[in-house]
């Protein structure tokens, strides 16, 4: 529970799990859909089904929100790190500011694909975007604070 109470250069750590864990969550339903060939439950809002059975839904054979889940765990682990060893605070923050950065600038990559190429959204895609670009800003914040403080 001290992890999650704890403050991060005074951004919350519990902003950064919940959306983290947020992501992992919807990523890995969206795997779980595309591994067992699944209908996804989204009633009469967006085409999920349309985006997770395109050939953007895989790389390499390997589904695209299967390295989001692992992309949200490896950003839920840096942050215990950090906390468990705040002497790699740099470095974990410069993984963290990689981290989002990548997963922000892929975010924007499959929204664009859904919109210009296969005019459907997906609101769980929507979801995973909203959250990595919410960690993103928070690692900007969390760089800033670093580098301000040298």
């Amino acid at each position: 529970m001290s992890l999650i109470l704890k403050k991060i250069d005074g951004y919350p750590t519990l902003a950064v799990i919940i959306l983290s864990l947020i992501g992992a969550v919807d990523s890995a339903y969206l795997a779980w859909l595309k591994i067992t060939g699944s209908v996804a439950a989204c009633s009469n809002v967006g085409d999920c089904n349309a985006v997770n059975s395109s050939r953007y839904a895989e790389i390499g054979g390997i589904p695209i929100a299967f390295l989001g889940l692992l992309g949200y765990l490896a950003i839920l682990g840096l942050t215990v790190f950090e906390v468990r060893f705040p002497n790699w605070k740099e470095g974990l923050h410069l993984a963290f500011f990689g981290f989002t950065l990548a997963g922000t600038l892929y975010s924007i990559y499959l929204t664009y694909v859904e919109v210009a190429i296969l005019r459907a959204i997906c609101p769980y895609c929507v979801i995973s975007a909203v959250a990595m670009i919410g960690l993103f800003i928070i690692a900007i914040y969390r760089l800033r604070s670093v580098t301000a403080s040298e």
